[in-house]
């Protein structure tokens, strides 16, 4: 049981890294640096230079370039390396899957139906992945990758936390269920504002086509509504979490694990307040796109397992020796 622990809180780190890969993919407009899927420009191991490549290999893939007729090293092993983490969490989401059918089958097959179907939800995320590259960067697919792997992240987070079931105490909280209804509605919130960011970022592929970098520091300024309404609608978000925060406080007498989280979610939603801020009036520099992004999808992360521990006695109730506390 303590090797599955382990393994599963591993497992859901090497997700967010993979999330995070996926986001300095986006932001370096490295998605299509490998044309072909699975291989990359026709091999297993994709060049390091063009003298590598067939002199026609413009002909070759270039009908998948989606305009990039040139070859370039950089984005192609971004994206390989993208590849590649997303093979090592298809190892790590197995290995969750083996080790819980080994500790919980006579225990609690829940834990073990639910690596399953996170394991084949990996599966079939890099299906999707294909399809992502297949569809040269369809924004709709785009948006379905991602949020395959906040369902994936939800079910890994829901099988870790029932094997501590009999191993951690959570404290008590008063007005549970009203705190617990405010936490539904952030955990929404949320990942609505997540969406709407997919769809500014998309705004960013198109303004950044028509200025060019050159006018860089004016990209924010031609976005639209859509991301004016995204920089207003972070402030209902931040709202939400304070008095979230505000209520946890209120009502509870220990600082136990949902103090701790609750803390830490505070700490998220700054820290993605202060990437907002700088994409916003910085000029959307490249570096603090992928941070943006991975600390939104670590917030509903959090936001979950908060949920988890609020209803401790409904949604764990089907745990044997049931000893949340």
């Amino acid at each position: 049981m303590v090797i599955f622990r382990k393994l599963g809180v591993w497992t859901i780190v090497a997700v967010y890294v993979l999330i995070l890969v996926g986001g300095i993919v986006r932001a370096t407009g490295s998605g299509m640096g490998c044309p072909d899927w699975p291989k990359c420009f026709g091999s297993w191991i994709p060049p390091t230079d063009i003298s590598q490549l067939p002199i026609n290999y413009k002909e070759i893939f270039g009908a998948k370039l989606k305009g990039e007729v040139e070859f370039n090293a950089v984005k192609t092993w971004v994206e390989y390396v993208n590849r590649l983490v997303g093979v090592l969490i298809g190892l790590f989401v197995f290995a969750t899957f083996i080790t819980s059918i080994r500790s919980f089958w006579n225990k609690d097959r829940t834990i073990v139906w639910l690596s399953f179907i996170a394991f084949v939800l990996v599966g079939f995320e890099g299906w999707l992945g294909s399809k992502v590259v297949s569809s040269e960067l369809h924004p709709v697919m785009i948006t379905l990758h991602m949020l395959l792997s906040v369902v994936i992240v939800f079910i890994l987070l829901y099988a870790v936390a029932r094997s501590y079931t009999r191993v951690i105490e959570v404290e008590d909280i008063k007005e549970a269920s009203s705190i617990s209804f405010l936490l539904t509605a952030l955990i929404l919130v949320t990942l609505g504002q997540v969406l709407l960011g997919t769809q500014v970022r998309e705004m960013v592929d198109h303004v950044a086509n028509m200025m060019g970098e050159p006018l860089r520091s004016e990209w924010a300024a031609n976005l639209g509504g859509k991301f004016e309404m995204h920089r207003w609608f972070s402030l209902v978000v931040v709202a939400l979490h304070v008095l979230f925060l505000y209520r946890i406080l209120k009502n509870n007498s220990q600082k136990g694990l949902i103090y701790l989280f609750s803390i830490g979610l505070i700490v998220l939603i700054a820290i993605e307040m202060v990437s907002g801020l700088i994409l916003g009036y910085l000029g959307l520099p490249a570096y603090s796109q992928p941070i943006h992004l991975t600390i939104a999808i670590l917030m509903l992360g959090v936001q979950f397992v908060l949920y988890l521990l609020l209803n401790k006695e409904r949604v764990f109730r089907g745990v044997p020796e049931f000893s949340l506390k």
